[in-house]
């Protein structure tokens, strides 16, 4: 499963949810970062405060962090929990990069290709000696025992696709099966056995704060270069034109409806939707849980999808 970070939720809700994906089974917890936690120190409290669960930092945004960082920032996470972690990247959104951190996203594809391949030696503890034209680094190694983790990429253009092929596994994120299906199709064609994780927002007995808030999600993603035509095709064209008319956020919100949100969420029974995004390829789902009033962390949406197939 992934932690939401819903960022009008408690953030401490965080610790909650974990605990939660712990006790019930979950095999492995992705560790995003947003508003609040800074990733790594959230999935350091994470591992000491669970007792099994693998972690996942990421994806982090390589516009914003070097190998270096995200190597070392690995490595302290593993050897303070003593836990397995892995690590993801991606290019972030240019609220983050480029509002949030004042940073340029130009070149963030090649920026993508060259972390994945600087990174790699570095989380085998072997000494850094990469020079591209995004990113460096020589001469550092790990002082830490080598973290020795898998690597995934998060993907939704031709060029992170390709990228993701390099790497571990691939992640995506707001997808209805049908893209899914063709981003994987173009990773197989690229390379045949890098899996794919597709995120998924869920809740188990959704009501109108749960879907209200997976509504909220959904709302920036719509006038989105790639995204937009992802929700047409699912049948919500004049949702998309609309939204590319720059409406205030509140109009937009309330053009939004349930049926959109349901085509990139596991709202109710989700045996339909899980089929779905199996028969497109992707070799498994982690579940986003809906943070509400009546679900605090989404811990009744863990339990009541805990041991699904």
């Amino acid at each position: 499963m992934s932690l939401g970070l819903w960022q009008d939720r408690p953030a401490e809700e965080a610790l909650l949810t974990a605990r939660a994906a712990d006790e019930l089974g979950y095999s492995s917890l992705w560790v995003g970062e947003m508003a609040t936690y800074d990733a790594f120190a959230l999935a350091t409290a994470i591992g000491l405060a669970t007792d099994r669960i693998r972690l996942t930092v990421g994806p982090l945004a390589v516009a914003v962090r070097d190998p270096m960082m995200i190597a070392m920032g690995v490595a302290s996470v593993a050897s303070l929990t003593g836990r397995r972690v892995d690590v993801a990247v991606g290019t972030s959104s240019p609220m983050v990069v480029e509002s949030w951190h004042g940073r340029s996203r130009a070149g963030s594809a090649a920026a993508l290709r060259e972390t994945v391949r600087a990174l790699r030696p570095l989380l085998d503890g072997d000494r850094s000696d990469f020079i591209g034209t995004h990113v460096r680094s020589t001469g550092y190694r790990l002082r830490l025992p080598a973290p020795r983790s898998r690597l995934a990429v998060a993907a939704f253009g031709p060029s992170a696709v390709r990228t993701a092929a390099l790497a571990d596994r691939m992640v995506l994120n707001l997808v209805t099966p049908a893209s899914a299906g063709r981003l994987v199709a173009r990773l197989r064609a690229a390379d045949p056995d890098v899996p794919v994780t597709a995120w998924v927002t869920a809740a188990a007995d959704p009501d109108r704060e749960a879907v209200d808030r997976v509504r909220r999600a959904v709302v920036g993603y719509l006038p989105a270069p790639g995204y937009g035509e992802m929700f047409a095709e699912a049948g919500f064209g004049d949702v998309v034109t609309f939204a590319r008319t720059r409406p205030h956020p509140r109009d937009l919100l309330a053009a939004v409806p349930d049926e959109l949100v349901a085509s990139v969420a596991l709202l109710g029974d989700p045996r339909e939707q899980l089929a779905a995004y199996a028969a497109a390829g992707v070799d498994e789902v982690a579940i986003v849980p809906v943070s509400t009033d009546r679900d605090p962390g989404g811990a009744g949406t863990l339990k009541a999808l805990a041991g699904r197939p």
